[in-house]
């Protein structure tokens, strides 16, 4: 759109999706009974991926029934490539995320609105709150919103109003985009966290309201978290390689985990007493994590369940890592083998 055409009483929602037929009607419904501030008006882009399960067709009727929805092509098929079509696409001097796998508060988009104007930052959100579905899921959902198994992140922090490194979702004034550019379309994942880092490193600010609401449904199963996680993982490299720094320190814990136990591992023909320690101190932590997650949760429960589901945050995301570092060592592309968006 050229510059100064865009309105600015309207909101423009973004949001990427592909074969996500499931979901779909739940996600609009949620957009739709958005309640604006009083001379607002929004629109919802929605970028289809591609998608061959019956999205593409129902998505075009939900938007012939209604002309706040408009459908938009992402023939890239993963979250960078739909959110920058989508942005091309849009209208509204203020532009804001949502994303299919969430549900919102009625004043979500009201909210976000409002933290932009009474704290004039460059990006704001409302805390990452899971909410998983049947025992796993409600494990993994548990182990998400742990502090001590996410290293102490405030974006899992309902309570938390303030800076923020990168924020969930996300909601701009538009002129952010032209300061600071669009997302990386190299990368399948990680592309908030990266385009949240170049701003900060532009001098912008993030803030996270506590006022702003919305549920995230995580996976439900151990195999789906761990391929997700292992695919956060490969992307942090390339994101570190952009930019010479990680989004931070807590990021690379996993890898550190990781390489910690290969090398116990090597050395056991000689000792195993680093292998031992190292199993005896991981036991340990798994263990007072998971009783801090039950009971953060409210859900004795999911007790047994929750060692595996941490380990299995921390080893995707870990090994993923090295795959990520041994790839951009041997001067590769990234592997086809996590360029597809896992679910």
């Amino acid at each position: 759109m050229p510059q100064g055409l865009e309105l600015d009483n309207l909101i423009s929602v973004i949001v990427p999706c592909r074969n996500e037929r499931q979901h779909i009607d739940a996600f609009c419904n949620s957009a739709l009974l958005q309640e604006l501030p009083a001379g607002w008006r929004m629109e919802v882009l929605i970028a289809d991926g591609d998608s061959d399960d019956g999205t593409r067709e129902h998505l075009m009727q939900r938007c012939a029934a209604d002309p706040r929805l408009v459908l938009v092509d992402n023939p890239g098929r993963i979250v960078s490539t739909g959110l920058n079509a989508c942005i091309a696409r849009a209208r509204g001097g203020t532009i804001a995320r949502m994303d299919v796998h969430s549900q919102f508060a009625p004043d979500y988009l009201a909210q976000c609105i409002e933290a932009l104007e009474r704290t004039s930052a460059d990006n704001v959100g409302g805390p990452w709150v899971a909410q998983g579905t049947g025992p796993t899921g409600a494990a993994i959902a548990a182990a998400f919103q742990c502090r001590w198994v996410v290293g102490g992140a405030r974006s899992r922090d309902v309570q938390y109003e303030g800076e923020v490194d990168t924020v969930y979702l996300g909601c701009w004034p538009r002129g952010v985009f032209d300061r600071f550019g669009l997302f990386d379309e190299a990368l399948v994942r990680n592309q908030d966290d990266e385009h949240n880092l170049r701003m900060r490193l532009g001098g912008a600010r993030i803030w996270q309201s506590s006022r702003i609401h919305s549920t995230y449904h995580p996976r439900n199963s151990l195999r789906h978290l761990f391929a997700q996680q292992r695919q956060y993982g490969y992307w942090r490299p390339f994101v570190m390689r952009k930019h010479g720094q990680p989004g931070s320190v807590r990021q690379l814990v996993p890898a550190a985990f990781v390489a910690a136990a290969v090398g116990a591992a090597a050395a056991s023909p000689w000792s195993a007493w680093p292998l031992a320690a190292l199993g005896i101190a991981y036991a340990g932590y798994l263990l007072a994590a998971s009783v801090a997650a039950a009971r953060s949760a409210r859900n004795g429960g999911l007790l047994p369940r929750l060692p595996g589901t941490i380990a299995a945050f921390h080893v995707g995301y870990g090994l993923g890592t090295w795959r990520g570092l041994w790839d951009i060592a041997r001067s590769r592309a990234p592997s086809s083998d996590f360029a597809r968006i896992t679910r």
